[in-house]
């Protein structure tokens, strides 16, 4: 099936002030690479070669000089997109309409480290949506599925006080054409934004979400810490 990829990388990066205070939080040092790196790979080894970036704020432009035309990273065509204001996840991912040209896309967050294989989902993928997930020490931080007794996500709930289950929804999401006229029906949520969870609650309605477990490891790199641990992880694994 043919992919294309969109890799979110908007935002201030407010929670690493004082670092972002200098460039994008995506371009910042993980280990030997900047951090955007990690994500083009993951895409680029699943096949996908073709990407867009979404970004925003005062340092987009930064993006140009780091990642250029992308030929150096396995990418065979680059564009950009400028997020104006800052909507949420899913008004970054709407400005990919245009480039995903009625194809089936590959969501990943620019602060998304993984080293998992995601190819295999990728080629079986057809329709509707798919999101990984991954069990992680700070559920409360993300969106996070409540299963029934099969093992059915029934529904997703975004940064729970007291989360159901200690998985959470991590990119890369999986989404079929209609993504864009869904985005369209959502509404801001209390914080203002157009939630990704939401997005993805859509689907599951409809019966039309599907979830895996993402195998390896993940991080998002977006506090202090956990920009910590992934630099560390990276840092040990290139020394093994």
């Amino acid at each position: 099936m043919i992919m294309k990829g969109v890799i979110l990388a908007g935002g201030l990066g407010t929670r690493l002030y004082p670092l972002t205070y200098a460039t994008n939080k995506h371009l910042l040092p993980v280990y030997d690479k900047p951090m955007i790196y990690y994500p083009i790979k993951t895409l680029v080894d699943a096949g996908i070669d073709e990407i867009i970036v979404v970004t925003g704020g005062p340092f987009a432009g930064h993006f140009i000089k780091v990642l250029k035309n992308g030929k150096e990273l396995g990418i065979k065509h680059l564009e950009y997109a400028y997020q104006e204001n800052e909507g949420g996840i899913s008004d970054a991912l709407k400005l990919a309409e245009d480039f995903s040209d009625n194809e089936n896309i590959c969501v990943i967050l620019g602060d998304n480290c993984t080293d998992a294989d995601i190819s295999k989902t990728i080629n079986n993928f057809e329709s509707g949506a798919l999101i990984h997930l991954k069990k992680v020490p700070d559920p409360q931080r993300y969106g996070v599925p409540t299963f029934d007794k099969k093992g059915n996500v029934i529904d997703i709930i975004e940064k729970p006080a007291k989360p159901a289950s200690n998985f959470a929804v991590t990119s890369p999401y999986l989404y079929d054409k209609t993504v864009f006229d869904r985005i369209r029906t959502l509404r801001p949520s209390k914080r203002g934004e157009l939630e990704i969870t939401d997005l993805n609650n859509i689907y599951l309605k409809e019966g039309l979400l599907k979830w895996t477990e993402l195998k390896g490891y993940w991080r998002d790199t977006g506090t202090f810490r956990t920009l910590f641990e992934a630099n560390k992880y990276w840092a040990e694994k290139d020394i093994k």
